[in-house]
């Protein structure tokens, strides 16, 4: 892992990463994350969801907490959706099942932070 050190950038000069077919149109940027920028406690992604595209319908071990930039969303917390949109606040607990998808015309994007590797539980 590298030492942490500052970082000053604009988020499209981090490469998008493609989910892949279990979430059409969505990519990924790790804006701030232990692996390049030696980040100690937390990761800072951005989510991009296209038009008519969702993330994965998961869960796992670690939380999530969110903030909408852009677009209109819906984000599916346990068995509830809920209408989300710029300046909106998420808050995902460890181990509940959550979905995002794009219920707009335009791009919906939003920052997800998580904990590092190493604050994870293990198991």
């Amino acid at each position: 892992m590298p030492e942490p050190t500052a970082k000053v950038i604009h988020y499209t000069d981090v490469p998008a990463q493609v989910f892949g077919a279990e979430a059409p149109g969505t990519t990924i940027r790790w804006l701030i994350d232990e692996a390049h920028d030696g980040a100690p406690n937390y990761a800072l992604r951005l989510i991009e969801v296209a038009a008519g595209g969702h993330t994965p319908d998961h869960t796992h071990p670690f939380e999530h907490e969110n903030f909408v930039v852009e677009g209109r969303g819906r984000v599916r917390i346990g068995d509830a959706w809920h209408d989300v949109g710029p300046g909106s606040v998420i808050f995902v607990p460890a181990g509940v099942r959550h979905c995002y998808a794009n219920a707009g015309d335009g791009p919906f994007r939003f920052l997800c932070g998580i904990p590092t590797s190493r604050l994870m539980p293990q198991g």
